[in-house]
């Protein structure tokens, strides 16, 4: 096989890339350890920053998106006996939208369907080979195949092969705590998304549709999932979450699916190597408390598309050298605010700390330059920032 750019993952970086490689006259070839089914269903982000949402429209993939989706002006912050409104669309004039990641993934998959792009699914044995004059080799339907292109993407995640292509520096952390997070069959008790910091551990109170609640609990590492009973998760999720607070009420329902979500922090840098390139979780991960991991990959693929479409149809390589540094200028902020929010909202047993995180809320709940960095950077920053 033979193409222009091939891509390794067809989960949204992947896809979207193909869809705007296209658009500038760029051909390529997208494959994909898992199914479409799976990838199709993986309960993921469900937070669109402003630029990602102008994005897709631009390219026209925003149509259902606007019509489904539930634009947000903002978010709550809260401790015991108090919450805030932080209004985004007051403070810096944009808001974010409510639209799954698993909305996004078959926008895309219909849109390339249509554009007879070629996808291949479920292959197995990826190697990415020689980043001066890459080809990719796998195995698909038994059959060993070899794909030569220009160039190779990864947009696999950070249990894919093409990271370990790409040499370079890494940076990570690993937070003491999880993420119990459950998708619940209950229409939300909230018109927008409360962050709660609680002695007992933070809490989010999240929405996928007008029918369907998201929500997360901190729960210690490695927990077992076994130990948390639906009535269990009810309960802890109304104690921090504040339940008969100025008459508030969190609704409960059927829980249709519960997980744990380990919490890290991984950066690295180059995001290039030869005309191997890295985007989206292949290169980096952060915790989901900024909602930013979707974000990351949609800002990643923005600025390589038109580096690569620059590169194989002009041969003026000036933007691919610069992928790398652009992109990781975002991402180290992304990662920033990503950990700022997490260690800001979630509960240690340092009593020291939780003073700390309370004035840190009282500060950014009643301070405009407090909530405006707050919601700079939630509601997203320019692609190309």
């Amino acid at each position: 096989m033979r193409t222009q750019v091939a891509i390794i993952g067809a989960g949204p970086a992947g896809l979207l890339l193909s869809h705007l490689l296209a658009v500038g006259g760029v051909d390529s070839v997208v494959i994909e350890t898992r199914t479409r089914e799976y990838v199709e269903s993986r309960i993921r982000a469900g937070i669109l920053e402003h630029s990602t949402v102008e994005l897709l429209e631009s390219v026209g993939l925003g149509a259902r998106l606007r019509r489904e989706g539930d634009e947000h002006r903002g978010i709550y912050l809260q401790w015991p006996a108090e919450r805030h409104h932080i209004d985004f669309h007051e403070l810096v004039g944009r808001g974010v939208w409510v639209y799954g990641q698993t909305e996004v993934q078959k926008d895309l998959g219909q849109a390339r369907d249509a554009a007879g792009q070629q996808v291949v699914y479920d292959v197995r044995d990826t190697t990415v080979h020689d980043p001066a004059e890459p080809y990719v080799t796998f195995t698909a339907d038994g059959v060993a195949t070899r794909l030569d292109a220009d160039v190779v993407v990864g947009c696999d995640g950070s249990f894919g092969p093409t990271r370990s292509a790409v040499p370079g520096q890494t940076w990570q952390r690993t937070y003491g705590y999880s993420w119990l997070g459950v998708l619940a069959a209950v229409a939300p008790s909230t018109d927008e998304l409360i962050y709660a910091w609680h002695p007992d551990g933070f809490a989010l109170n999240s929405m996928r549709s007008p029918t369907v609640t998201r929500l997360y609990l901190q729960v210690p590492a490695e927990t077992d999932i076994a130990e948390w009973s639906d009535e269990r998760i009810w309960d802890a999720l109304a104690t921090r979450l504040g339940h008969g607070q100025d008459g508030w009420k969190l609704t409960r329902g059927p829980i249709m699916e519960k997980s744990v979500l380990p919490m890290r922090s991984f950066v690295q840098a180059p995001m290039r190597h030869g005309r191997v390139f890295l985007a989206g979780d292949a290169a980096h991960i952060v915790p989901p408390t900024g909602a930013k991991g979707l974000n990351l990959a949609v800002a990643d693929v923005a600025l390589l598309a038109p580096a690569l479409v620059a590169l194989l149809r002009e041969k003026d390589p000036r933007l691919a050298d610069e992928y790398s540094d652009r992109a990781l200028r975002r991402v180290w902020r992304c990662t920033h605010f990503s950990w700022w929010m997490t260690t800001m909202l979630h509960a240690s047993d340092d009593p020291f700390d939780a003073q700390l995180q309370l004035s840190q809320l009282r500060w950014v709940a009643s301070s405009t330059a407090g909530a405006t960095g707050l919601a700079e950077n939630y509601a997203g920053l320019p692609i190309g920032f």
